[in-house]
């Protein structure tokens, strides 16, 4: 029988948490995805990548927090419904922390998401287009 590297049990509960980061996951549903002991996985984790599994989680729904700030016109509270977090005051206590800003803060330094969204071309083309008359 060959032995599998824990690493790759360890990306197995990362890819999870950048997948599924939105959904209520526990480091029991890591330690799961890398099919190790609960304490076991927090150890190797934590040694491999430089933080706990729950640090890792928390900032990856903030990565995707800030990305929906800069891009979205979505409330401070639905951002944070979006992201998996249920305390809009523990969000952004948590952002503050991470980015040195409060989300509406954040949101206020950025350009408005309406003028940076920009819709191809081909998309416009297509939505525009006079459709065939089916009658002929």
């Amino acid at each position: 029988m060959t032995s599998v590297v824990p690493a790759r049990h360890l990306l197995r509960a990362k890819d999870l948490v950048d997948a599924r980061y939105s959904e209520p996951i526990s480091v029991d549903d890591m330690a799961a995805a890398a099919m190790l002991s609960r304490a076991h996985f927090s150890r190797e984790f934590s040694k491999t990548f430089g933080e706990s599994p729950r640090d890792y989680l928390q900032t990856r729904r903030l990565e995707r927090a800030a990305a929906l700030l800069r891009n979205t016109d979505y409330s401070i509270a639905d951002v944070c419904i979006a992201v998996g977090l249920r305390s809009v005051g523990s969000f952004t206590t948590s952002f503050k922390r991470t980015y040195g800003k409060t989300p509406a803060e954040y949101r206020a330094s950025m350009p408005p998401a309406s003028r940076r969204a920009r819709i191809p071309t081909c998309m416009i083309r297509q939505a525009t287009r006079p459709m065939p008359d089916s009658r002929i």
